[in-house]
């Protein structure tokens, strides 16, 4: 007897049983629910999905979804935090005069950490961006998963974010991405295995996943 498998979004990720038009996390239209019995299932190849042609229902809050999913851009903020805090108490310890010996110690930890984390967070909403338009508007090609690899330098919420690495060809032309998530990637992202990718029309070197791990 067939079963109908889950939904799951092509965007965030989230997963549903039974079918509904949209995403509830992210907004996106979700794909139409499939008959596929479990021992076809079982043995079917990995195969790329087909997107949705263009423009997709992506909403543009989901920048922000792309960013809590962004190790770098949840560590640049944890470094801003920290450095506010800092340079605030600095300020308020070298306007003293009597505590001021105190404070600029303070005040010298903590701006170049807050500039610092402020600068990275601004790149990573900037690729954040970019990949928006890329999920909304980019065209598709078959790509191929090349690397795959945990990064051990960063670590949230006692999870590694994972990079993973592809390429794929644009009339004749060979590019390569990467893109950061921490999500666990499941075996669809295995290198060697074909992978849907979305670029940009007038500059290809912009792409990303379809679906966004």
């Amino acid at each position: 007897m067939d079963s109908m498998p889950p939904i799951t979004c092509p965007y965030c990720g989230s997963s549903y049983t039974s079918f509904q038009t949209n995403c509830s996390n992210c907004g996106a239209t979700l794909p139409p629910p499939k008959e596929i019995a479990p021992e076809v299932r079982a043995k079917a190849p990995v195969r790329a999905l087909t997107p949705p042609p263009a423009p997709r229902d992506v909403a543009d809050g989901y920048v922000w979804r792309l960013l809590l999913q962004d190790g770098w851009a949840i560590a640049a903020l944890v470094f801003a935090f920290i450095g506010g805090i800092f340079s605030f108490v600095g300020a308020g310890l070298t306007a003293g005069i009597i505590t001021a010996f105190v404070g600029l110690p303070f005040l010298f930890m903590g701006l170049p950490m807050l500039a610092g984390g402020g600068y990275l967070g601004y790149q990573r909403h900037q690729l954040a961006q970019q990949q928006l338009h890329v999920l909304q508007t980019g065209a598709d090609t078959l790509g191929e998963i090349t690397e795959l690899d945990m990064n051990h330098n960063v670590r949230v919420n006692g999870r590694n974010p994972w990079t993973v690495t592809y390429r794929y060809s644009v009339d004749g032309v060979e590019y390569e991405g990467s893109l950061s998530t921490l999500n666990t990637p499941g075996s669809e992202l295995a290198p060697g295995n074909p992978i849907t990718v979305l670029y940009l029309a007038d500059n290809p070197e912009i792409s990303g996943l379809y679906p966004r791990p």
